[in-house]
């Protein structure tokens, strides 16, 4: 596993917010939710994406574009048309004066608008409960990229948008999975561009050490690790796999571990059939106890509270 397909293995949706807008112009939507991630893609007509900070984007058919949060953005018809509707967190949207929209704009199975006519439709899979194993995805990206049905073309898209508007036994787990496949897909695309908006990390890649220590890690990240065992596996001195793994992922190899562990737990805890013993050798750790108190001192919440949490996120989507 290199490190794009490490960031991009996490990525699992859970209880993924999805939903098809129909819109009639003039219509402008302020984006207030701070979903950790959102796929807009482009079905009919035409919008545009405004970021707080940056030029605006267009959005047409076969387009996609991904934000990430906090960052708030609007989205319209055009760069001029003032938000009349503001989409806060919970995906709860509201008029200028607080007053829900959701019963006057709902137009039937996952689908919303101002205008069951509406010449513009688009798509929306937003990640509401992000596995913690994506951080690090959500932190290379910038606020919103953007790819042309010229650079990336998919059938996921269509078959999205024929999937949304079904209610039928499991549709939100297979929502879930076209969502996850879509940004993948997307994403790989995106980092395949050698261009000067990649982060720093991903136009390092050709480093062969931190290459290497990527795949150690990512391969058997239960072993019991040092950085002299690291380095010597990487065929680099401790001194020098340290400094490039630094300047490259951003952390020091050893933290880099740690985090990746904790990340890689929290996901597992969420398995059906997965327990605190069960999970715990799986990241390195050789009691349960030993893996509770590393996990609540980097999380905040033990192993126990954190399946709580995320359970109770899933049944509420």
């Amino acid at each position: 596993m290199d490190a794009i397909a490490g960031l991009l293995e996490g990525t699992r949706a859970r209880g993924a917010f999805a939903l098809r807008g129909v819109m009639a112009s003039p219509w402008s939507l302020r984006i207030l939710a701070e979903s950790p991630l959102t796929l807009i893609a482009g079905v009919k007509g035409e919008a545009w994406i405004m970021p707080d900070e940056g030029p605006p984007m267009l959005i047409g058919p076969g387009d996609i574009a991904v934000t990430r949060a906090p960052d708030h953005y609007t989205l319209a018809d055009a760069p001029a048309t003032p938000p009349s509707v503001f989409v806060h967190p919970g995906q709860q949207c509201r008029d200028a004066d607080g007053a829900s929209l959701f019963e006057k704009m709902k137009l039937g199975i996952r689908s919303w608008g101002n205008d069951p006519k509406g010449s513009t439709v688009f798509l929306i899979g937003a990640y509401e409960n992000l596995s913690d194993i994506s951080d690090r995805l959500v932190r290379a990206l910038p606020p919103v990229l953007t790819l042309s049905r010229a650079e990336w073309e998919s059938p996921l898209v269509q078959l999205l948008c024929d999937e949304v508007a079904k209610d039928e036994p499991g549709q939100a787990a297979v929502l879930d999975r076209l969502i996850d496949l879509l940004l993948a897909s997307v994403l790989k695309s995106w980092f395949a561009r050698q261009d000067a908006a990649q982060p720093a990390w991903r136009r390092s890649q050709g480093d062969p050490i931190v290459e290497r220590a990527l795949r150690l890690i990512y391969a058997d990240p239960a072993r019991a690790w040092t950085i002299e065992q690291l380095a010597a596996e990487a065929n680099a001195s401790r001194a020098s796999l340290a400094r490039r793994f630094n300047d490259i992922v951003g952390e020091p190899p050893m933290t880099f571990l740690k985090n990746w562990r904790m990340a890689l737990a929290a996901d597992l805890l969420c398995r059906p059939g997965e327990t605190i013993a069960s999970v715990a050798p799986q990241v390195g750790y050789q009691s349960p106890f030993a893996f509770s108190t590393a996990f609540k001192r980097l999380r905040g919440v033990s192993p126990q509270e954190h399946r709580t949490i995320a359970q109770a996120q899933m049944n509420v989507a």
